[in-house]
C-alpha cells in the first residue's frame, strides 16, 4: 500500500510514518502540510491519503475534496485530535473513507486503513455519535468568508480572495454571524471552528 501521510506536526508525522513502515507492504511518503500534500497528489498516485484536518496550506477536508473532484482512485482517511462533530459530516460529504482519532492504537489504524482499502467506511464511534447532533448551517461560501475573516482579512481582501463583490462578501459574513448567533465575524469564526464547521 502506497500512502501519502499529510501531517504538519513533525513529531507526530515522523512517529506515525515510522510505525506504519514497520507494517508489511506499506510505503509512506510524508507531506509537511496541506500545500505539500496537494503537490504530491498532483504529481504522483497513491493508494491512500492519511491526513490531519487542521494544517497550513490546505485542510484535510480540502485535500479530500480535491481527491473527489479529480476522481482520483486514492482512498482518504482522516486522523485528528479534534473530535468535533461538524468535521465528520463534512469529511463524509467529501468522500472520506475513514475518520479516526490520533490516540487510537496503531493496530486499529492499520486495520481501519485495510477496511477502507476494501471499500468500507470506518468512523470512530465517539465521533459518529457526536456528529448526529447539530447540523452545519453554513454554506460553503459563508465558510470560506469566515475562514478568511479569522485570518484577519478585511472585507475587501475577502472579496478579492473569493472573486466576489465586496457587498457579497459582507452579506456572506453577516449571514454567517446571524446563523451562529455571534457578536461579530471573529466570534462567528470561533463558534464555527469549535463545532468543526470551519
Amino acid at each position: 500500500m502506497n500512502i501519502l501521510l499529510a501531517e504538519d506536526q513533525a513529531m507526530v508525522r515522523t512517529a506515525l510514518a515510522t510505525l506504519l513502515r514497520l507494517e508489511a507492504n506499506i510505503q509512506v511518503t510524508e507531506a509537511v502540510d496541506g500545500h505539500a500534500a496537494l503537490q504530491q497528489l498532483k504529481q504522483h498516485s497513491f493508494d491512500m491519503l492519511l491526513t490531519d484536518i487542521e494544517m497550513p496550506g490546505a485542510s484535510g477536508i480540502e485535500l479530500a475534496q480535491y481527491v473527489q473532484q479529480q476522481k482520483l482512485a486514492t482512498k482518504v482517511v482522516i486522523i485528528t485530535t479534534f473530535g468535533r462533530a461538524g468535521y465528520v459530516k463534512r469529511a463524509m460529504d467529501a468522500g472520506v473513507g475513514g475518520f479516526l482519532l490520533k490516540d487510537a492504537p496503531v493496530e486499529q489504524l492499520v486495520q481501519a486503513m485495510q477496511q477502507v482499502m476494501a471499500g468500507k467506511k470506518v468512523v470512530d464511534s465517539e465521533l459518529l455519535l457526536n456528529s448526529l447532533g447539530e447540523q452545519d448551517p453554513l454554506t460553503e461560501k459563508e465558510r470560506q468568508a469566515l475562514r478568511l475573516a479569522a485570518e484577519g482579512k478585511n472585507t475587501g481582501e475577502i472579496a478579492s480572495a473569493l472573486y466576489i463583490a465586496e457587498g457579497t462578501a459582507r452579506n456572506y459574513l453577516s449571514e454567517a454571524i446571524s446563523k451562529l448567533n455571534a457578536a461579530n465575524r471573529i466570534d462567528a469564526a470561533r463558534i464555527a471552528r469549535q463545532k468543526g464547521w470551519l
